[in-house]
């Protein structure tokens, strides 16, 4: 049984030099060509090498020490280099574009155009593919994450509720609108704080951790902000949301509270146009 993991990285010996590259050492499916232009310099019989694999134009396994954009098992967010009368072909980053067969496209792809999909060996003819069908490719159950745990998750699709995003590579997730205070665009990576695994197994998210940590973190930010300001800032509780995230990275409700919170403690003096040290 082979152990060459197709589409992904493998470490293989190297066991024969020639004149068009190096031959490494495939096991079951014998030896494999790393061409010239991807050997490292120095390289020679015996060495070990971190090497992806893939099949060439003529279907047979080749090595390279490029590093595409994505493995399969990976979500990726990919342009249309090309399209013809079967699919449409992505750069990933390799030599040999990434076919998506028209039954894997949700909508026809255009030439140009990134997707966000998921690269996977084809069932019935063993070759790396990509599926615009992502949802396929979710786990469905089994998200054992605690309230506030900090997650990567990768933006899929804007929808009426938000944005759907994946999360670490493996489950459904949502962030929704009046929790967002920044640009977000499909293909985007950041990370994000668990708020709740519904029953469904989808995942709701907040771009910010929990509410009190987060407060309580942004109050001392904010009296040295003012601080350094001279003494004052041109804020209130009337200043749109959106400087307040581009000032602080924070939401107009963290905000609010924390110049409560600073207020209480007779640090602050809240004028009409703004906050100055007591």
């Amino acid at each position: 049984m082979s152990h060459i993991q197709l589409g992904r990285y493998n470490q293989l010996e190297v066991v024969k030099e020639v004149d068009f590259g190096m031959y490494l050492d495939g096991g079951d499916d014998g030896e494999i060509l790393l061409p010239k232009r991807y050997v490292p310099e120095g390289c020679k019989p015996g060495d070990m090498l971190n090497v992806f694999i893939y099949l060439d134009m003529d279907e047979r396994l080749v090595a390279t020490t490029l590093h595409p954009y994505a493995q399969v098992g990976e979500f990726a967010y990919l342009e249309v280099a090309w399209v013809n009368e079967f699919g449409a072909f992505l750069n990933w980053g390799l030599m040999k574009d990434l076919f998506v067969p028209f039954r894997e496209q949700k909508m026809k792809m255009q030439k140009g155009r990134r997707y966000l999909v998921y690269v996977h060996l084809d069932e019935e003819s063993y070759r790396i593919m990509a599926s615009a069908k992502v949802e396929h490719f979710l786990e469905k159950e089994g998200a054992d994450y605690r309230k506030g745990e900090q997650v990567k998750v990768r933006v899929w699709q804007r929808t009426d509720l938000g944005f759907k995003v994946i999360v670490e590579n493996r489950y459904y997730g949502m962030l929704y609108h009046n929790e967002i205070f920044q640009t977000l665009e499909p293909g985007m990576e950041l990370e994000a704080y668990v708020k709740q695994v519904r029953e469904d197994g989808k995942i709701d998210l907040e771009l910010q951790p929990d509410g009190r940590k987060k407060v309580k973190d942004f109050v001392d930010i904010l009296l040295d902000y003012i601080r350094e300001n001279q003494g004052y800032i041109p804020m209130t509780d009337k200043t749109d949301a959106t400087v307040i995230y581009n000032t602080f990275g924070v939401s107009k409700k963290t905000f609010k509270k924390a110049v409560g919170d600073l207020y209480k403690k007779r640090l602050v003096v809240l004028e009409d146009e703004g906050i100055r040290l007591a």
